[in-house]
Order: C-alpha cells, then sequence, then structure tokens
C-alpha cells in the first residue's frame, strides 16, 4: 500500500524483536494501517525518522542507547509528524507519564488486545480522543504529587476560554469521550470536536493529553475528581 492509499504509516519502537513482529503482524494485517519501518532503541527510530515518513510512533519506553522518552521529547521538538503512542505496563506508569509531559500523543498497554490497538493508533492519528482517557486521568492522579500546586493562580490562557469551552476541558480531563461529553450537554459530537479545537488553539496546545495535563497543573481539575 503506497503513501497515496491514505493508510495510517506506524513506526514500531522497541528493543524486542518479537514485541514488534506481534504488533508488525496485527497492523499489516489492516487495509488501512501501514507499518513503514521498526526500530530498536531511540537513537535507531530518530535516524529512522529522517528517512521515513511517519503518521504514527508506537514507542516503547525502556530501551539501550537512547529510552523512549527522551526519544518522543525529540520527536515532539521538531514540530511536526508523527505522534507518538507510548507503550507501557501498570508497573511502569511513572514513565508513561514523564513520556506524556515529554509530548506524547497517548499511551497503550502492551498487553493491550488487537483491538486495542488498532482502536489507538487511529485515535491518536485523528487527533480526536486520547487513548484510554479513564487511564490517563488514573495516571494523573497518581502522580499528580509531581505536578505544581493545584491552588495556583489559573493562568490568562485559561481565562481566554468561554464558559462552555472550559466546561468541554475539565469533562475532557476527567476522562470523558467525545461522545460523552456530547451526551453530557446535550450537543453534537461534531460540536465538541469544535469546541476542542478552540480550546487547543487558544492554550497553544498538540493534544487532548496536553490538555488534560494542563487541566491540572492549573488547578481547573483536581486529583480525585471524576466525571460523574
Amino acid at each position: 500500500m503506497d503513501a497515496e492509499s491514505g493508510a495510517i504509516r506506524v513506526v514500531l519502537v522497541d528493543d524486542q524483536e518479537l514485541v514488534r513482529a506481534g504488533f508488525a503482524m496485527v497492523l499489516d494485517a489492516q487495509p488501512d494501517i501501514e507499518v513503514v519501518g521498526e526500530a530498536g532503541d531511540g537513537l535507531q527510530v530518530l535516524e529512522l525518522l529522517r528517512a521515513t515518513r511517519a503518521d504514527v510512533v508506537l514507542m516503547d519506553v525502556r530501551m539501550p542507547r537512547m529510552d523512549g522518552i527522551e526519544a518522543t521529547r525529540r520527536i515532539v521538538a521538531a514540530g511536526e509528524k508523527p505522534k507518538v503512542v507510548i507503550l507501557t505496563t501498570f508497573d511502569l506508569d511513572e514513565y508513561a507519564f514523564a513520556a506524556i509531559k515529554a509530548g506524547a500523543g497517548g499511551f497503550l498497554l502492551k498487553d493491550a488486545g488487537p483491538a486495542h490497538l488498532i482502536e489507538a493508533i487511529k485515535a491518536v492519528h485523528s487527533g480526536d480522543a486520547v487513548v484510554a482517557p479513564s487511564t490517563t486521568k488514573r495516571l494523573l492522579d497518581r502522580f499528580a504529587v509531581h505536578l505544581p500546586d493545584a491552588g495556583r493562580a489559573v493562568s490568562g490562557a485559561l481565562e481566554s476560554l468561554t464558559e462552555r469551552e472550559g466546561e468541554v476541558l475539565r469533562l475532557v480531563a476527567r476522562g470523558m469521550s467525545n461522545a460523552e461529553i456530547a451526551d453530557r450537554l446535550y450537543v453534537s459530537e461534531a460540536t465538541v470536536k469544535t469546541h476542542m479545537g478552540r480550546i487547543l488553539t487558544k492554550l497553544q496546545l498538540r493534544d487532548r493529553v496536553q490538555a488534560v495535563v494542563f487541566a491540572y497543573e492549573t488547578g481547573l481539575v483536581k486529583s480525585g475528581q471524576n466525571g460523574n
């Protein structure tokens, strides 16, 4: 499948070849996803991306030479594609948190099934949804101690949001999907997407994951809150 086909171009980064092979087998079976490269560590993927156009990188965290956090930071600093999905396990949540702070678009548990893997890639590629938003919230709740004081003054950027935009941001930060937010606010999903786009633009944020972190950092959402 070539670039003109519209397939999502994915690069796999993991120091275990068998892990990459398993992911590749699942992804290459999809008509709208194409694995365009593999790397065994952070340095190798940076070199690969200089020569290969990709939309999404599935990035392991613990790797030799350069870990996934530093590699993610450098990819994001470049300011262009691809988006990064961190591969993690429950006992490595602190690394996933660091990667999100570095600019990752989301994260996925390594033992996720094929359906979740495919859904995660499509979600992050579209920029429409955080991967496992409830898990993102749990992660931030657990590591809220690493965030700035939630009681600090709300930034001027946050004050630029309309009342409805602020409401949408709070619900996003509490782990709700676009469909759930639309149902809660009695609006269409398209309207929620429009609000989210304006929020990202006004706050100069890369994606929804960064919006969630921002909401916690400014105290808009406090650790332990939920969407109920």
